[in-house]
């Protein structure tokens, strides 16, 4: 089945010339909305939704599927998992044929070269913080008096359930916590 999908950005253009192309190529539903690239696409959603393994959706230019070249990754890569192929009208693109296949191939290695890039960056960056002295996750915890007490407690034989209520703590794992900011590893079974 051909799906078509019609966007245009602003209430004020008209989806007639993008409607006429998608009805001449053939399709048989055609989801269209009037909303900025940025908004929100709910019809888009909806079409993505509504195709089913071996449908092909349409659109009349590659821009109004995507916001940016991400985006449009990120949605070609949806529609291959699905089975779906692609065709843009004016783009001249075809992930049915052959050499459209070829294009789509070239946009998934350009998409995950650059997501490795993104990758490596990310990486060099947590270096290069590193060995200026940044620490990552969450900040250790000062000694508090909960924690004393938990430890105190837990040396008198008492159990975590039984700490957990004497000093009103709700979790289990805060009470771990503290124990361990005290040197103690705590028995699970207690």
């Amino acid at each position: 089945m051909r799906i078509g999908y019609a966007r245009v950005s602003t209430r004020e253009q008209h989806l007639d010339m993008q409607l006429t192309a998608l009805k001449d190529a053939g399709c048989e539903r055609i989801f269209q909305e009037q909303v900025s690239g940025v908004g929100e696409r709910t019809e888009l959603q909806t079409a993505m939704q509504y195709l089913r393994d071996g449908d092909c959706l349409v659109v009349y230019k590659l821009d109004r599927l995507g916001r940016s070249m991400k985006d449009l990754l990120a949605i070609i890569e949806q529609l291959q998992t699905k089975n779906i192929s692609l065709v843009s009208l004016r783009d001249n693109i075809d992930t049915g044929s052959t050499t459209g296949k070829l294009v789509m191939h070239i946009f998934a290695a350009l998409a995950e070269f650059e997501r490795d890039l993104i990758r490596e960056r990310t990486g060099e960056g947590r270096a290069a913080a590193k060995k200026k002295g940044v620490r990552f996750g969450r900040p250790k915890q000062k000694q508090n008096d909960k924690a004393v007490a938990c430890a105190n407690l837990y040396r008198s034989g008492m159990t975590v359930a039984q700490i957990q209520e004497q000093l009103s703590i709700k979790s289990k794992s805060t009470v771990y916590r503290f124990l361990r900011m005290n040197n103690i590893e705590p028995n699970r079974k207690d």
